[in-house]
């Protein structure tokens, strides 16, 4: 695959380091490109809502975040409702979930006063639109999860996983190898190219998936996989929970999915860079077995339109439609079927929640065997 491009900001960069370093992995390029300081598309624009590139859940409905808020009061209450709790929302976009989330933390008596809200951001402009959505909240912000406090802690994360960098894999006639980005001949355009194939390369495939056909792609996240340590042993070690929301697989596939989308229609990867969001399929029994190596409990995933019908959208949903105007009850109507219709958001996102072992089944979620 080649490209043109037409931004040379981000490029001029790219093919700088590629001609120092040669070629570079996808997990770098993702990297360089979605949160480079200077000019990492999530760092300056405005990526969300029906004038970015893509809508999230929250975007959709208030549905959406009133529902993990009753989620997380109930989750709270039966772990014996700490008079203290740290809540931590890893990649808060324009802060939506957050003030939906804690709008409906305000109808559970105590709830909402024992929380302590902190926000995992790197992007400075996405920080002032939270401020601004938050106006009135004490809200402490974090570059990553290393500075967080000790003490009891949910942690929320929804289209974050999806965006982390990745790393791909092909076999080849002559086994596995790293697919790589690199500058074609004439240095003006970026192209995808392969590693040699290596004993190191093929130690890293799932040993279900090693001996998949010629042209097989897997995609591994080792990011994904450290953030999810980190927030496991943070819950063994001080109690909580923690609800992944994301699009992605539930099954380990050799099948690559990255993929860019600008102006909401599907981009080529390596055209513009900077100027679109990249992403991939969350690998959800990857985050599955980390945490179940951590020592902790996982549940799920299951998918979206479960986890929310289990929840009672559409009971919410009836209520406000008894309340709105005639384009209000049509918008109420088309969001529920938007988060939940398997042809829309319903299976392709699927929710993963994590807790202390000694901790019940969250709600939605079906009971662990014993």
């Amino acid at each position: 695959m080649t490209t043109t491009q037409d931004d040379p900001t981000v490029f001029n960069q790219l093919a700088k380091r590629i001609k120092l370093e040669g070629a570079i992995t996808i997990a770098d390029f993702m990297a360089d490109v979605l949160i480079a300081p200077k000019h990492g598309y999530y760092m300056s624009g405005e990526p969300f809502g029906a004038a970015g590139d893509f809508i999230t859940a929250p975007e959709v409905s208030q549905m959406f975040g009133e529902l993990i808020g009753v989620w997380c009061a109930d989750t709270w209450y039966n772990m014996g409702g700490p008079t203290e709790l740290n809540f931590v929302e890893l990649g808060p976009g324009r802060g939506t979930l957050m003030t939906d989330i804690l709008r409906a933390a305000g109808m559970v008596p105590g709830f909402l006063q024992t929380l302590q809200v902190h926000l995992v951001e790197v992007s400075p402009s996405l920080k002032k639109k939270q401020k601004q959505a938050l106006a009135g909240f004490n809200i402490t912000w974090h570059q990553d999860l290393t500075t967080l406090p000790e003490g009891p802690t949910f942690f929320i994360a929804n289209e974050f996983f999806d965006a982390l960098p990745i790393k791909q894999f092909e076999r080849s006639p002559d086994g596995w190898c790293e697919r790589l980005i690199t500058l074609n001949e004439d240095g003006k355009e970026l192209i995808f190219a392969l590693s040699p194939p290596s004993k190191a390369i093929e130690s890293l495939i799932p040993k279900n998936l090693c001996s998949a056909a010629e042209g097989a792609v897997v995609e591994l996240s080792p990011i994904a996989s450290t953030i999810t340590d980190m927030i496991s042993r943070h819950i063994l070690d001080h109690g909580g929970a923690a609800l992944f929301i994301d699009y992605g697989r539930d099954v380990p596939t050799a099948t690559p999915s990255l993929q860019a989308i600008k102006a909401h229609k599907k981009h080529p990867v390596l055209k513009e860079p900077g100027t679109a969001d990249i992403s991939a399929l969350v690998d959800f029994p990857t985050l599955v077995t980390t945490a179940l190596n951590a020592g902790i409990a996982a549940h799920g995933p299951i998918t979206q339109g479960d986890f929310l019908q289990s929840l009672g959208i559409e009971q919410r949903a009836e209520m406000l439609r008894k309340t709105g105007t005639d384009e209000q009850v049509v918008d109420i109507t088309s969001a529920e079927h938007r988060l939940t219709d398997p042809n829309e958001m319903g299976t392709l996102f699927k929710v993963l929640a994590l807790t202390h072992p000694d901790h019940p089944t969250p709600a939605a979620f079906p009971e662990r065997p014993e």
